[in-house]
């Protein structure tokens, strides 16, 4: 005769074990560190909890029973995210030439606009802005824009410097360049539009400078332009250059170098070409601080994107004589501390000085690893899932590609991708699908590849 009591625990048992071990599986996926992904772990906490509910009522109320199978559910559905599971810490990425048949003298930046057009816009230090097609195979780049006949290349760091393409591009056909001109040595931002009859060509004409700033010296002019999930342009000034920010640069708000601006391209002030947003922490400031600063205290960010995901501006800031590599997240109204401090270490005086108030890097790194970082993008896309939501960026000098993981709550956590001293990753950029692409000095273009996809 069937004994019905055992054929009941039997059936709470494998209800127990399977939904546990179901909900297990689920969390795991969902110890991600994932910033978007970790929002969604208190729905599966709320829906453990009404399982055991649901165990009590099969039970028939008795509490004997209950605790037997909630005891029995919760072994098989683990409470907690095990710290030893990061998904980056054990992968191999590759650099594979991503345009083999194409290369390039110096690029320092690439951008891909959203117009649906698949096609990769490559900056050359002398002045040339290339395009051509988002394909492997691709054997010819065309002439966008050639502004060799403007753009000063005294000094290793002049020249073409940046482009990004308005958010509107598609239609309005705007972008925008960042290089250092002649008599007098300054920068100049300038707004160019594309041909109405050929839209892998710039018509030259069309220049609009929108904004210049004198430069004193040759190096630490920044470059670096991007328009924010705000529609505001963002513009990297270094601190002017020569040794140590001989005029105070970085920490003075009446000047624009050692800073990072906000201004409005699509709404100008009077007199102007470019408006200044109103909540800038320093519009209309009584102390005569530029309205166009939106973080100081800078020393040369070289390279800083915005990631869609959090929002967050990620940079590179150059270290000088330790030196110091520094990645920060860059915020309204914040100062970075040059030249008061290098890092987290001071830097002028070197011993005693007034840190506070000054924003820390998130991470840095010193000599042994290299001496000239590349700000890089927070990886979005889809063939390197190990590597989501890390910041991917390098050094110039060592040739290291590094992944930062860091989500504001915990300590970050910094790792090696690659490594090839014959690598020098001037800058990084995303193509069409958000895969990254790293520009270097050898004159070619590279993808950063996980081997085991094909």
């Amino acid at each position: 005769m069937l004994n019905l009591e055992n054929i009941f625990h039997g059936v709470l048992f494998s209800f127990a074990k399977v939904i546990g071990t179901a909900v297990f599986a689920s969390e795991q996926l969902f110890c991600s560190e994932n910033i978007a992904v970790k929002q969604h772990r208190k729905v599966l906490l709320l829906l453990r909890s009404r399982i055991i509910e649901k165990i009590y009522r099969i039970s028939g109320h008795d509490k004997f029973l209950w605790l037997k199978f909630s005891f029995l559910f919760l072994f098989f559905c683990c409470p907690a995210c095990s710290k030893q599971n990061n998904p980056a810490a054990h992968v191999s990425v590759q650099l594979i030439d991503a345009f083999p048949r194409l290369s390039f003298i110096q690029p320092v930046d690439l951008q891909s606009p959203a117009d649906q057009s698949n096609r990769i816009f490559v900056v050359e230090q002398q002045g040339v802005i290339s395009v051509f097609e988002n394909n492997p195979l691709v054997e010819q780049k065309k002439e966008f824009l050639d502004i060799r006949d403007q753009v000063r290349t005294g000094h290793m760091e002049e020249g073409l410097l940046g482009l990004v393409f308005h958010p509107d591009y598609k239609k309005n056909g705007y972008f925008y360049v960042d290089y250092i001109a002649d008599n007098p040595r300054r920068t100049i931002i300038a707004r160019f539009t594309r041909s109405a009859d050929n839209p892998d060509q710039a018509d030259k004409s069309s220049k609009l400078v929108i904004l210049e700033v004198e430069q004193p010296f040759g190096n630490h002019n920044g470059g670096q332009l991007a328009f924010g999930p705000d529609g505001y342009l963002y513009i990297a000034f270094g601190d002017g250059g020569g040794a140590g920010d001989p005029f105070d640069n970085g920490q003075n708000r009446r000047s624009l170098l050692g800073k990072l601006l906000r201004i409005d391209v699509d709404h100008p002030d009077p007199g102007k070409n470019y408006g200044i947003p109103l909540d800038n922490p320093f519009k209309d400031s009584k102390e005569g601080f530029k309205g166009e600063i939106y973080a100081y205290g800078l020393r040369n960010p070289w390279r800083f994107s915005f990631d869609p995901v959090s929002k967050w501006l990620w940079a590179g800031d150059v270290g000088q004589d330790k030196p110091i590599e520094e990645v920060d997240i860059v915020r309204k109204g914040e100062n970075y501390g040059w030249n008061i401090m290098e890092g987290s270490q001071c830097f002028k005086p070197t011993i005693g000085c007034q840190s506070r108030g000054i924003k820390l890097p998130i991470w840095e790194y010193s000599l042994d690893q290299g001496r000239c970082v590349t700000g890089g993008y927070v990886y979005r896309g889809k063939r390197m899932l190990q590597l989501e939501g890390y910041f991917i960026y390098g050094d110039f000098v060592s040739g290291r590609i590094w992944g930062l993981f860091y989500d504001g709550t915990q300590k970050p956590v910094n790792i090696e991708l690659a490594h090839n001293p014959n690598l020098y990753p001037s800058s990084f950029g995303r193509d069409p699908d958000q895969e990254l692409l790293v520009c270097s000095f050898d004159g070619h273009i590279y993808r950063l590849e996980n081997p085991m996809m094909p």
